[in-house]
């Protein structure tokens, strides 16, 4: 079984943070920028997906599926999945107490501090858990689902996806960056365990000595 995580193009948020506080956090759309990398990571994706058949679990958001539809990938199964959105920020955010928030989420940790009338890193971590159990039984359930799945989400998702199949600790999980926009990584199940085709860059060293790959 292969995994492949894509995180989407260059989206407006990236680049005017002020945007937030216009428009929803799921109704932001790519940059001009944000399409060309979608568009050339078609290649990319095409190529680790192979001949074979492929599933594709698309986070709702415009970003992504507008993403997904760049891609080109002529996907047997495409399923919009609520549970690998981005973490929950709230509704329109004012730009002081975004900034604010900011600061105490990184002095607090990105894992347990939870955004008012929005989520913490563990609310996602579960929901991506709930995600990842069911992927599995539909694949043991179905001898028709394909057995590489490509996941077009979000930068802090796609590290907790990665937290949740390799048991990393929080403290490895925080010492960690988000992939950029439309990078990949690729998990492989060897039949007896999962593989992270490379590490995440990684802005410390893990408070208890975590690593990222055996």
């Amino acid at each position: 079984m292969r995994i492949i995580l894509l995180r989407h193009g260059q989206s407006l948020g990236n680049v005017d943070e002020l945007a937030y506080c216009r428009i929803p956090d799921h109704a932001l759309p790519l940059t001009e920028l944000g399409e060309q990398q979608a568009v050339a990571a078609g290649d990319t994706i095409r190529e680790l997906v192979g001949e074979g058949p492929v599933a594709a679990y698309v986070s709702p958001y415009r970003r992504t599926r507008r993403t997904f539809e760049l891609l080109g990938i002529p996907a047997e199964r495409i399923v919009t999945e609520p549970r690998v959105r981005e973490q929950d920020w709230g509704n329109l955010q004012d730009p002081v107490q975004q900034e604010v928030l900011k600061h105490q989420r990184h002095a607090f940790g990105h894992f347990f501090f939870r955004l008012p009338n929005g989520e913490s890193g563990a609310d996602v971590d579960d929901r991506v858990a709930a995600f990842l159990d069911r992927l599995e039984a539909r694949m043991h359930q179905d001898e028709t689902h394909p057995r590489t799945v490509l996941v077009v989400s979000h930068g802090l998702t796609i590290r907790l996806l990665c937290r949740r199949l390799f048991d990393w600790s929080i403290e490895l999980f925080e010492s960690l960056s988000n992939v950029d926009t439309c990078e990949n990584r690729v998990l492989d199940h060897d039949g007896t365990r999962w593989r992270l085709d490379r590490p995440f860059a990684q802005w410390r060293d893990s408070p208890d000595g975590a690593v990222q790959l055996p």
